[in-house]
C-alpha cells in the first residue's frame, strides 16, 4: 500500500480541509456538543461514561501522529475566512470487506449542514487518496439516515461504485444496533474529472 502523509486541501474558496490535530481540540468540542447527538451515530466510538473532551484530545493525538506516517488520514473541514470549523472527514484502515483498504467517515456539524459540505469534502479526499494510485475505499450508512443515504448513493452513483452487502455491518449506539450498508468505490489518478 502506498503511503503519504496528510496534508491539507483547497476545496474552494469557501473550505480547506486541514489535517486534523491537537490545535483544533476546543474547536470540535464546541461542534461535536452543537450537534449532539448525531455525533454519537456518526462516532459511535464516543463513550458517553469517559470525558468527552479527553476522548477527543486522545483521538486527535493518534489522527495527527498516524496522519504524519500515512496510517490514517483524518481532516477538519474549515472556513477559510473566518477558521470556523464545520465538520470532520476521514479515512481509516478498519475494514469490513477483503476489497477496501480504507473507511471514509465523516460528520458535518448542524449549523454548517445542506451547503454541499459533506459532497465537496467527500471528493476532495477521494480524489487526494486517488492522486497515488488505485485504492478501494468503503462507505458505510446507516439506511434510517435519510441525508447521509442520499449523500453516500450521490458519491457510489458519481464515482462508479457499488453496493457490498458482505460488508454491511451492525452498529450499535446509544444501545440501539443498527444494520449499516456497504459501498465500494475505487479511485485512480485519473479520478480528478470527478466533480
Amino acid at each position: 500500500m502506498s503511503r503519504r502523509a496528510t496534508s491539507s486541501i483547497r476545496v474552494d474558496d469557501s473550505l480547506v480541509l486541514r489535517p486534523a490535530t491537537l490545535d483544533y481540540s476546543s474547536k470540535l468540542l464546541e461542534a461535536f456538543e452543537e450537534t449532539w447527538p448525531e455525533v454519537s451515530r456518526a462516532m459511535p466510538w464516543v463513550n458517553p461514561d469517559i470525558s468527552f473532551s479527553e476522548q477527543i484530545a486522545s483521538f486527535l493525538q493518534e489522527t495527527e501522529k498516524m496522519g504524519r506516517s500515512g496510517l490514517m488520514h483524518h481532516w477538519v473541514m474549515i472556513r477559510p475566512w473566518d477558521n470556523e470549523l464545520l465538520g470532520l472527514i476521514g479515512f481509516d484502515n478498519v475494514t469490513r470487506t477483503t476489497q477496501a483498504e480504507w473507511n471514509l467517515g465523516y460528520w458535518v456539524r448542524s449549523s454548517a449542514q445542506r451547503h454541499g459540505l459533506a459532497k465537496k469534502s467527500i471528493n476532495a479526499t477521494l480524489k487526494w487518496l486517488g492522486a497515488i494510485g488505485e485504492i478501494t475505499i468503503e462507505l458505510k450508512v446507516d439506511p434510517l439516515n435519510l441525508a447521509g443515504q442520499k449523500t453516500v448513493l450521490q458519491t457510489v452513483n458519481n464515482w462508479n461504485g457499488e453496493r457490498c452487502v458482505s460488508g454491511d455491518s451492525a452498529v450499535t449506539v446509544a444501545g440501539i444496533r443498527t444494520l449499516h450498508h456497504c459501498h465500494l468505490i475505487k479511485t485512480t489518478p485519473k479520478s480528478s474529472k470527478i466533480k
